[in-house]
Parts: C-alpha cells; structure tokens; sequence
C-alpha cells in the first residue's frame, strides 16, 4: 500500500475549496425552530411563534439568526490535501456569526468557503473554516460563519521547532470572553427534550454521535449527546427573548465557545450580562452544574425599555 503523502500546511493554505449551494424553504426554517426550542413550553409563546407561525402564511414566517450555522453547514468541509484525521475524533470547538440582513423565510444559497486558520497543537491540528453566504438572487451577502475544530490526532505536522500557526481574521472576532463577576443581567431557563438531537438533526446534521447509542458509547459517551450547535441555538433564542424583546433582527454578530457537552433531556440554564451593545452570555446544565457554553452577541441596538 502507499504511504500516505506528509501534509504540507503552506500546500493547505493555497487549497481552494469548492463553492457550495443551499436551499430552504419556509418548513426548514420553522422546523429549525423547533430543533432549538422554540415554543416548546408554550406553544403560543408571543415572543416565538412568529418563527413557527403566521397569520398571513409560512412565507412570512421569521427566520432565527443561528440559522445562518445551517446554511453552512454543508460547506464546512474539514478535508485539507494531506491532512489526516478520524472524523469520530473531531470536536466543534467554536462557532463565530456575522449576519448583515434578516434571512428570508426560505432562500437559494450561494456558498464562498475559505481557510480562516490553521494551527499544529501537537497532538491536535485546530482547523478554521470561513463561509460566506450569499443570496443567489439579488447576490446580497447575508451571512458568514466560522467554524472551528479540534482535530484529535492531526497534529504535529510542523517543519520547525516553532509549531505552525495561521489566521486570517481580526482578534476580536475570537469568542474567548471573561465571565464578569457581577449578578448577570438576566437569566433563563430552558428544558431540552428527551428527543431534541432527534428533532434537530432533521435540520441536516446526521452525525450519529447525536442517534446511535453504540456511536455515542465509543466516543466515550453514555448516550448520544446533543449537537453542540443547537445548545448555541437554545442560548441566542434566550438572549432573543430576554434581551431583544423577541425581535431577532437586533442580533448582529454571534459568537461561541464549547466547552461540554449536553444530553437530550437536561436543563439549559443561560446567565447573560449586558456590556453597552454586547451580551455575555454563559450555558450551564443545570443538573450537572456545569458549564457547556460561552461567548458573546453584539446587538445593533437596545430596546428603550432596557
């Protein structure tokens, strides 16, 4: 058998990534809804049912700002030329979200996909993965997302003592954020449902890590655990609700750290403290009394009533 070629990082940044196309329809977007939470505890919840739910049709139904973590879904590709790893060992580390115009409630998608950044932790390689998601129609851009992942066992691949290491985005786009020590501004709890992994994978996530209990048993887990991108969905939703009033269009950028994971069926608890036209936020599980995520939204205003 042949050797498997030696991965050559200054080879991976000049790599060009196919572009990508996505389409919804007003049923994905209510359905996605539905996979974070929305409306769970009170099917006529004033603040949600606008995601669900119109009285003058599903066409005018509003769309959720994390959406915009579907819409790339697919183009977020993690395969570098040479570059090897088991995909049952990558972890979703980050998750940062620019959005410059409401999402219309269903869409076809142009995709643009880059390398945001590239670094060898040793053991581990962190790959960065930029999409930038624009309107086929009108050719407006209606969002970016980054992703970032821990790739177990990928790393080490460096031609110097000095380990390799490659961004290309500004520092304060980072999701890294100091937890203030004062009382949070406000806090929300939310129950996830036995099935939510079910629900939400119908968005098009099918990792089994998140379904099959054997998978989940491997990845050292006792049961299949939910997506890390819909405990980010749930925190906005809390944010959306507490802080925006329910308007979601207020969201300008999203950013988010993983630190744990959650199981269907435990308690989403979400601290958020009010920086000027930033929220911290923090999402712990309440019966484990741990924290799973972190990060920070920044609004493009304030409510009068805040």
């Amino acid at each position: 058998m042949a050797d498997t070629p030696e991965f050559d990082p200054a080879l991976a940044l000049s790599h060009k990534f196919p572009d990508t196309t996505y389409s919804y329809t007003e049923r994905d977007s209510a359905l996605y809804a539905l996979g974070i939470g929305a409306c769970a505890s009170n099917a006529v919840d004033a603040d949600e049912l606008k995601f669900v739910y119109h009285e003058d049709g599903q066409e005018s139904i509003k769309v959720l700002p994390t959406f915009a973590a579907i819409i790339a879904l697919g183009s977020a590709a993690f395969d570098l030329p040479g570059l090897q790893f088991d995909p049952r060992l990558l972890l979703h580390g980050q998750q940062y979200i620019e959005l410059y115009k409401p999402f219309p409630s269903s869409c076809h998608i142009h995709n643009k996909v880059s390398l945001a950044g590239l670094h060898d932790k040793g053991k581990a390689a962190i790959l960065e993965v930029e999409t930038k998601s624009y309107e086929k129609e009108s050719g407006d851009l209606l969002c970016m997302n980054r992703s970032t992942v821990y790739l177990r066992g990928a790393g080490g691949f460096s031609n110097s003592s000095k380990p390799f290491s490659y961004s290309n985005y500004p520092l304060n786009q980072t999701s890294a954020v100091k937890i203030p020590d004062s009382k949070p501004f406000s806090v929300f709890e939310d129950h996830t449902q036995a099935s939510q992994a079910l629900l939400y994978r119908l968005s098009g996530d099918y990792n089994p890590l998140h379904s099959d209990p054997m998978i989940a048993k491997v990845a050292g887990f006792s049961q299949p655990i939910l997506h890390g991108l819909c405990t980010l969905g749930f925190a906005v939703r809390a944010i959306i609700k507490n802080i925006c009033k329910g308007d979601p269009d207020m969201i300008k950028s999203i950013a988010g750290r993983f630190f744990l994971h959650v199981y269907p069926g435990e308690t989403l608890v979400t601290e958020m403290w009010l920086e000027g036209l930033r929220v911290i936020y923090r999402t712990m599980v309440k019966e484990r009394k741990r924290t799973v995520l972190s990060g920070y939204v920044d609004l493009r205003g304030l409510t009068s009533s805040l």
